[in-house]
């Protein structure tokens, strides 16, 4: 069994810049989770990838690039305890993406409805929620998202991309 996740990676120099601030709040999955846009949350795959692999170039295939902004903090408390950054432009686009992706060999019901984000804290305690909440709320950047990743989650615990898909449409 394969713990797979499929997700559109920040690029740099943001995506350090994020992991910095998230491990700055205490989040001890800061080292393991690579910021990122979730499409897919973790997903357990029997046997071979080659399937999986073979739907996500046809997702990309038919999806063109799109810009993504992200701008200031939000929350999902009370609900759950995490902070992130929200996108304010590119909603749509990973709604799409994100609905494309999770057919065929990764069709599956949600726990809770898509909303695209980037989480900045997670499991932690409303101090360090606040305080990330806080930091963050002028937070700001831009980027054109050009391919999403398939991330393999690791015997340690890490994720680490396993394959790039360029977007093509």
């Amino acid at each position: 069994m394969t713990t797979i996740g499929v997700a559109i990676a920040i690029p740099q120099p943001w995506a350090d810049e994020l992991q910095a601030f998230r491990a700055s709040f205490g989040d001890p999955l800061a080292e393991a989770i690579p910021a990122h846009v979730t499409l897919a949350p973790p997903t357990d795959i029997p046997g071979s990838l080659d399937p999986v692999e073979e739907h996500l170039s046809g997702v990309a295939a038919a999806m063109a690039p799109f810009p993504l902004h992200l701008r200031g903090t939000a929350t999902f408390r009370p609900t759950s305890p995490v902070v992130f950054v929200a996108l304010v432009e590119g909603i749509s686009s990973c709604e799409m993406l994100a609905a494309a992706i999770r057919r065929g060999p990764l069709a599956q019901d949600l726990t809770f409805p898509y909303h695209p984000h980037v989480t900045v804290a997670h499991d932690l305690d409303d101090e360090a929620l606040d305080r990330a909440f806080d930091r963050l709320a002028n937070y700001r950047c831009e980027f054109e998202v050009e391919a999403f990743h398939l991330y393999v989650h690791g015997d340690d615990g890490v994720w680490r991309p396993e394959r790039t898909f360029a977007l093509r449409g």
